[in-house]
């Protein structure tokens, strides 16, 4: 095992458990690329309902616990990950701010137990940024929530639908992280 920080909030600087292992799903978004996400947002976070799908090691959404939302909801059907994110959220006492299903996403979308959420952060793995599920993830946003999808580059996008704007788009490296708003 290795560990990643948590950035600010009420856990800046506490360790969380990650693979050691490069190669796996699990490898969780890097510190600098999370640090720019949560600074585009600012205090939208506070608050706020987020749903963390692709959650991986939980990294994103701890984060977004730690800088004040309300309560998070990890979607995660890799056995291993589910395992590291279930010991952080632990390891954090965030247990009755967290909800870990243990399904893969598509699948809980289409079960019908989907909510409806402030803030959605879609991390699917680049090897299959899986663009139809995340289109998906668009209709579980309330009037004027926020989605940021993090993936591999310019070219294929989700479907947006009529509602749904690009409202920032950046490049770090080789990721990228575009964020798409609900019209009111």
């Amino acid at each position: 095992m290795s560990s990643i920080r948590v950035i600010a909030g009420r856990f800046g600087g506490r360790l969380l458990d990650a693979p050691r292992d490069n190669n796996t799903r699990t490898k969780p978004m890097g510190e600098r690329i999370r640090n720019a996400m949560f600074n585009s947002i600012g205090n939208e976070i506070n608050g706020a309902q987020v749903l963390d799908a692709f959650a991986g090691t939980g990294a994103v959404g701890l984060e977004a616990l730690s800088r004040g939302a309300a309560r998070v909801t990890f979607i995660e059907r890799d056995k291993i990950a589910q395992k590291i994110l279930s010991n952080n959220v632990s390891s954090l006492g965030v247990q009755n701010e967290a909800e870990i299903i243990s399904a893969p996403v598509n699948s809980w979308i289409e079960s019908g137990g989907a909510g409806k959420y402030d803030i959605i952060f879609a991390d699917p793995p680049y090897k299959n940024p899986q663009f139809s599920t995340v289109s998906k993830l668009f209709g579980l946003l309330k009037p004027g929530g926020l989605m940021v999808l993090s993936h591999p580059g310019r070219g294929e996008e989700p479907n947006l639908g009529n509602e749904i704007v690009v409202v920032d788009n950046r490049s770090y490296g080789n990721a990228y992280l575009t964020s798409f708003r609900r019209e009111l």
